[in-house]
């Protein structure tokens, strides 16, 4: 691993949370799936209301060059960009309305060959914004714990949305998307983690945001290896607001 200088960062902010070994336990699918209903379907609400905030407009734009450049370091980019490799598909997991979707992943597709984005999210009314939109293939209205692979993937793409799954239904869902890589094919992983390294459960929307431990223990369960991990750097901070730390992991088989 690399660049695992500290950083703090985002979407979540520490409010209400319970620590404690085993906050999984308290995930309840259904309280979850009823909050992000609630959510309006624009990127303020994917972001937690961040963008609105004072000082944090700038937040998506941030987190996506952030994801840009890191990809780069795999040789993996748009068109734009000389000498970087496209993909041919591409799976998002938790896509929400699309807005890495459509900021960063649509990008990288290898359009001469009608390179496609696959994107798995439960809730209908987020996934009504990326029906037939460029770039945008298989939309499965689903949780991650309920998808299985169809095609082969450049890269699995999957951010701000595993604290609703249990570490063994991550754990799963990390396996299926090891079975459907392509050869050379990536898996990121972009979250938000705790500060002292404990897991916190989040009663609001029925959350764990977990430390760096448990997320390499379910690595290793899922039989993958961190290839590279960096914090997302440049978030906005206030003296009375700043993010959690988020993390990039690069997995591979």
């Amino acid at each position: 691993m690399s660049d695992t200088n500290e950083n703090d960062h985002f979407p979540q902010l520490t409010s209400d949370s319970t620590p404690g070994t085993g906050a999984d336990a308290s995930i309840s699918k259904e309280h979850g799936l009823a909050y992000w209903e609630s959510i309006s379907a624009d990127e303020n609400g994917m972001l937690g209301g961040i963008p609105s905030v004072a000082g944090f407009a700038n937040t998506s734009k941030i987190d996506l060059q952030g994801s840009r450049n890191f990809l780069a370091k795999f040789g993996i980019g748009s068109k734009s960009k000389p000498g970087l490799k496209h993909c041919q598909r591409i799976l998002e997991g938790g896509a929400g309305v699309g807005r890495i979707t459509e900021g960063l992943l649509t990008e990288l597709l290898d359009e001469e060959k009608d390179g496609k984005v696959d994107v798995v999210e439960p809730i209908a009314k987020f996934t009504a914004k990326l029906q037939g939109k460029r770039g945008v293939g298989k939309v499965y209205v689903m949780g991650l714990e309920e998808w299985v692979p169809e095609f082969k993937y450049d890269l699995v793409w999957t951010q701000w949305c595993v604290g609703h799954l249990t570490d063994e239904q991550l754990a799963e869902y990390l396996k299926r998307c090891k079975s459907a890589l392509t050869e050379d094919g990536l898996i990121v992983i972009k979250e938000n983690t705790t500060v002292l390294g404990n897991d916190e459960f989040d009663a609001e929307d029925s959350s764990v945001t977990r430390g760096e431990e448990t997320f390499q223990k379910i690595f290793q369960k899922a039989g993958l290896k961190i290839v590279r991990a960096e914090f997302q750097k440049g978030f906005p901070q206030t003296r009375t607001m700043k993010l959690l730390p988020v993390r990039m992991y690069a997995l591979k088989p």
